[in-house]
C-alpha cells in the first residue's frame, strides 16, 4: 500500500508514475486527498470535544469545592451532551478511517521512473536475450506429447485424480523435478540465502500483507472453513515472517529462500497457449526473497537478476529478460522483470521468473520497518524473484533437449538426477 504522506506531500510524483500503468490516477488521488482531509477534520474535532469535555469535568470538582452546586449540575449536563458528541464523532472517525484505508488499497504501486509505459505484455522491452534457438527437425515433439511417449508427464492421470491443470509425475520425470529443486535451493544456499520452510497455507492477514488479498482473490484457492488460502509463491509465507516486525540496519540485507508448491485458480485461462505445462493450477518453485535498505533495492534488483540468468545459462536454455511496461506489471510491483525460456517444439517463449522491487509497498501493510542509527524508524523495500519456476523450465528442457535416444540432461543438472539421460 502506498504512504499516505508520499500521496499528499509528492502528488505529482505520484500521479505521473501511477499514469503509467493507464489508470485515472488523477481521480483516485483526489479521491483518496478527499478522504483524508474528511478524516483529519472529524479527528480535529473529535479532539476539540475531548479537550472540552477534559476541562469541563476538572471545572466540575473545582465548582463542587466552592459550594457553586447549581454551576457544578450544569456543567454535569454540558459533560453528558460533549460524550455523546465525542461518541458520534469516534464513529464518523471510525468511518472515514474505514474509508480511506478501503481506498488506499484500491491503488496500486507507483510504477519506477524506469518502468516504460505500456498497456499490453506487446509493449514490454526486451533488455536482452541470450544463448541459440535450437533447431528440431519435424518430428519434434512438444512436451506434453513427450512426458506420455517416456511415461514420465501424465496430464489425465492428474485430471482424474483431481482435474486439469494438475500434472502428475513419475520415474524420470519425478526424479527431474526433485533433481531441479534440490540444484535451486544448493544455488541460492552458495549466493548467501537462507533456506526455509514455510507453510503451505496462509491466513488473511498475510495475504493481504504482501498484495494479494484483495487484488488476486479470485486467483486463490480459498478454504473457507478455517479462512486460510493456498500460497500462490513462497513469497507470501516467507515474506510474511517479518510481518510487524522492527530489525536493526545492520541485520541487512536479509536474504531468504524457500520451495514451496504453489496453487493458482487461473480463472479463465483456455486455448492451446495453456496445453501440458504451459499453465497449470499447482506446480513446484524455489523463491528467492529480499528485506533491503531503500537506498540499495535496485542495485539488489539487478544482482538477483543476475542470479537468475546463472541458473538457466547452467541449464544451457535459451532466454530473454523483459522489463515489463506499466500497463502489465502486478498490482504490488514498482518494477518488474522477466524472464522466459524458449520451447523450441512450440516455437514460443515461456516465463519462468519475476523479479520484482516493491519498493515500501509490501512493507507498509506489513509494518516492517528499519531501525537506522538516529533511532528513526523508516519502511525497508522488499524484492522476491522466482528461481525458479518449475514446470515450464521441464516443459523448456523436455523439448530443447529430445533427441533420438532420448532426452538429454544439462550437465550441471546431473549430479542432482543421477542419469545423464531420460529414456523409454
Amino acid at each position: 500500500m502506498l504512504e499516505l504522506t508520499y500521496l499528499r506531500e509528492h502528488r505529482e510524483d505520484a500521479e505521473q508514475r501511477l499514469a503509467k500503468r493507464n489508470i485515472d490516477a488523477a481521480g483516485l488521488l483526489d479521491t483518496a486527498r478527499q478522504l483524508d482531509d474528511l478524516r483529519r477534520n472529524t479527528q480535529t474535532d473529535l479532539d476539540a470535544r475531548l479537550a472540552e469535555l477534559n476541562l469541563l469535568s476538572r471545572a466540575i470538582g473545582d465548582l463542587m469545592k466552592s459550594g457553586k452546586k447549581d454551576e457544578a449540575e450544569a456543567a454535569r449536563a454540558k459533560t453528558a451532551e460533549l460524550k455523546a458528541s465525542a461518541a458520534n464523532l469516534k464513529e464518523q472517525l471510525d468511518a472515514a478511517e474505514k474509508a480511506l484505508h478501503d481506498h488506499l488499497c484500491t491503488i496500486p504501486n507507483a510504477p519506477s521512473s524506469k518502468v516504460p509505459s505500456g498497456r499490453t505484455p506487446e509493449e514490454n522491452v526486451t533488455v536482452m536475450q541470450h544463448g541459440a534457438i535450437p533447431e528440431l527437425g519435424p518430428s519434434a515433439k512438444p512436451h506434453w506429447e513427450i512426458g506420455e511417449e517416456y511415461g514420465i508427464l501424465h496430464m489425465d492421470l492428474g485430471v482424474k485424480v483431481t482435474g486439469a491443470g494438475f500434472p502428475v509425475y513419475s520415474g524420470q520425470g519425478a526424479k527431474l523435478q526433485r533433481a531441479l529443486i534440490a540444484f535451486f535451493l544448493d544455488k541460492a544456499s552458495e549466493a548467501g540465502y537462507r533456506e526455509f520452510i514455510p507453510p503451505h497455507m496462509v491466513n488473511a492477514e498475510s495475504a493481504f500483507a504482501t498484495g494479494q488479498l484483495p487484488d488476486k482473490e479470485g486467483q486463490m484457492y480459498h478454504a473457507t472453513a478455517d479462512g486460510l488460502y493456498l500460497i500462490p509463491t513462497a513469497e507470501v509465507p516467507i515474506t510474511n515472517l517479518y510481518r510487524d516486525s522492527i530489525v536493526e540496519a545492520d541485520q541487512l540485507p536479509i536474504k531468504m529462500v524457500g520451495y514451496t508448491p504453489c496453487f493458482r485458480r487461473e480463472a479463465g485461462s483456455y486455448g492451446a497457449h495453456v496445453r501440458g505445462l504451459n499453465r497449470v493450477h499447482q506446480f513446484d518453485k524455489v523463491e528467492i526473497v529480499r528485506i533491503e535498505k531503500p537506498e540499495n533495492s535496485y542495485a539488489v534488483l539487478e544482482e538477483m537478476v543476475e542470479h537468475v540468468k546463472g541458473l538457466l545459462n547452467d541449464l544451457e536454455l535459451p532466454y530473454r529478460q523483459l522489463l515489463l511496461c506499466g500497463g502489465d506489471m502486478g498490482f504490488s510491483s514498482a518494477m518488474t522483470y522477466d524472464m522466459e525460456v524458449y520451447a523450441a517444439a512450440q516455437g514460443r517463449w515461456l516465463e519462468v521468473s519475476s523479479i520484482s522491487n516493491f519498493e515500501t509497498f509490501q512493507s507498509n501493510r506489513l509494518k516492517l520497518r528499519i531501525k537506522g542509527d538516529d533511532k528513526k524508524n523508516r519502511l525497508a523495500h522488499t524484492l522476491n524473484g522466482s528461481a525458479l519456476a518449475l514446470a515450464r523450465i521441464v516443459a523448456a528442457l523436455l523439448e530443447n533437449n529430445q533427441t533420438q535416444e532420448g532426452i538429454r540432461i544439462p550437465k550441471a543438472l546431473q549430479p542432482y538426477t543421477g542419469f545423464t539421460m531420460i529414456v523409454k
